[in-house]
């Protein structure tokens, strides 16, 4: 497997993935884009920073990548949806450079209040103007955070060491965890008219671009002052300058920009703004955290299908990464065993989890269920993006938990409706993690959910399991095991044959004209 990092990184994350001898590591931080695009169908794993753009002409090339991690938090230099439509992860390191990024704001806004880059430069030049540097305390002012994740939530506990009074807009926060960071809850305009300081840590969606905008800036109290380490377009900047020259706002501390680097500069040089040059996570203990972790969860993923901090698909807990991986497994085989017994056009999948198996997030196993019936007919179909290309064809998925458990100690059931019929099929896992089908139907079996395997239905008469296995016999195909299910003796029955080699048509066809035959499938798992 190969890896390209494609930003400059810290040399520790190339060694973890050298440590293993099966990945193979090329370092190229100064790619352009061009050589991109040409190179990354030649990698599994791409590592990143914000430099690269990963947009949509990048990810149709990636036909063999598998997962896009970025060295830090934000991923709006990534095409999600391209890259969920392709099946690639994403995946970014949240707690890296959280603490980092929130001193950064703080040291900004101390910056700020106190003119002391101004001064600085004044000291500089050979000069000595005390009195043109007057600042404000922070010391009982009123400190407006928008956006209470783990970066607003570090900014929110150190102002408060200061003894300020802090005042939140989140949408997501609930009252219990905004009483526990000792945070008060308002709405954007109140935020807007009370803060004598405002800070942005959200990430840049279609719901915080310009959450400063010109309507914004004429809510808010004058002489405010406000700090943006967070993603450039999550402020106006032509709105933000136009309120720094008429004195609605006080002052500006800016980390990010619209454009990096900014081209239009009247913001950059106005004498009431501090900026820095993107250095929220530019410390050496930030870079090497984030560097080692997107490493450490890359090559997790690659060589144990491991998913951490995910942003297109949901992550499983360390800790219970191999139990719910083997579910997934039985998961997949579940939907690829229903859609090839299955005739008609899918129009709908339910999903029904019940025992020990609700203990865990059944987010991935559903993603996995789905990825199984969806790939007989799609072969671009994988978990990341099952559910998309699911929704694409109005293929209605529903999931269903029980806590208690019913005959077995866990179960998975799967009904897969089409235009013509609805087929299930329940799994389990046994002791030592076999998966086994345990029902097709209403008929209760137990086989192994692997192999090769001839699925076949008939009325339950004497002799019919002998010619099926005598038509095997006369076709080289040695039997593994036979498993039958049956409603009742002579009625309908239901019997998988597990075998050791390819079914031929021709076999399946002499199976079809045994007198008291009903149905035929060759499954392959």
């Amino acid at each position: 497997m190969k890896v390209l990092i494609s930003d400059k990184i810290s040399p520790e994350a190339i060694e973890i993935f050298k440590k293993n001898g099966k990945i193979e590591v090329d370092y190229n931080p100064e790619i352009s884009h061009e050589d991109l695009i040409k190179e990354i169908g030649k990698y599994s794993a791409l590592v990143i920073r914000s430099r690269t753009k990963v947009k949509a002409d990048v990810i149709e090339k990636a036909d063999n990548l598998k997962v896009i991690g970025r060295a830090g938090i934000g991923v709006d230099n990534v095409d999600i949806d391209a890259a969920t439509s392709k099946g690639i992860l994403v995946m970014n390191t949240p707690g890296g450079n959280t603490v980092t990024t929130a001193e950064h704001a703080l040291s900004m806004m101390m910056s700020l209040a106190r003119k002391i880059p101004f001064a600085c430069a004044s000291m500089k030049e050979g000069k000595w103007e005390k009195s043109k540097f007057m600042g404000v305390e922070l010391f009982n002012k009123t400190l407006g955070i928008i956006g209470m994740g783990r970066i607003g939530s570090i900014v929110a506990s150190r102002a408060n060491g200061l003894k300020m009074k802090v005042i939140a807009y989140d949408p997501y926060l609930s009252e219990e965890s905004a009483q526990k960071l000792n945070v008060q809850l308002v709405n954007l305009d109140e935020l807007l008219e009370k803060s004598d300081f405002i800070t942005i840590h959200t990430p840049l969606n279609e719901a915080t671009k310009h959450i400063i905008g010109r309507e914004a800036l004429k809510k808010v109290k004058k002489g405010v002052r406000i700090i943006n380490c967070s993603r450039g377009g999550t402020v106006d900047e032509d709105a933000l300058l136009e309120a720094l020259n008429d004195g609605r706002v006080a002052g500006a501390a800016l980390d990010v920009f619209e454009e990096e680097p900014p081209k239009k500069l009247d913001i950059v040089k106005h004498e009431n703004v501090i900026c820095t040059p993107h250095l929220g996570a530019s410390t050496v203990e930030a870079q090497s955290n984030v560097a080692i972790a997107i490493a450490e969860q890359i090559s997790d993923y690659l060589l144990n299908g491991t998913i951490r901090n995910a942003v297109n698909f949901p992550s499983i807990e360390p800790q219970l990464a191999e139990k719910t991986n083997i579910f997934i497994e039985l998961g997949d085989k579940l939907g690829s065993f229903v859609s090839q017994i299955a005739e008609g056009r899918f129009k709908e999948i339910n999903i029904e989890y019940s025992g020990e198996v609700t203990e865990l997030n059944t987010s991935p196993i559903t993603a996995s269920i789905v990825q199984g019936v969806l790939k007989q007919i799609l072969k671009s179909a994988n978990p990341v993006n099952s559910l998309l290309l699911a929704k694409e064809r109005g293929i209605k998925i529903a999931e269903t938990t029980l806590s208690e458990q019913k005959v077995f100690a866990n179960l998975i059931s799967v009904k897969l409706t089409t235009d013509k019929e609805a087929y299930s099929v329940a799994g389990s896992v046994f002791h030592q993690n076999m998966l086994r089908i345990v029902k097709i139907g209403e008929y209760f079996l137990e086989a192994p959910a692997a192999g090769t395997m001839l699925v076949f239905s008939n009325y339950d008469k004497p002799g019919v399991i002998g010619r099926v296995g005598t038509i095997m016999g006369e076709a080289n195909i040695n039997i593994a095991g036979m498993i039958l299910g049956r409603s009742a003796p002579g009625k309908e029955a239901l019997s998988i044959v597990n075998v050791d080699n390819e079914i031929p048509e021709s076999v399946v066809e002499k199976i079809k004209q045994l007198p008291n035959a009903l149905s035929v499938k060759v499954v392959k798992l």
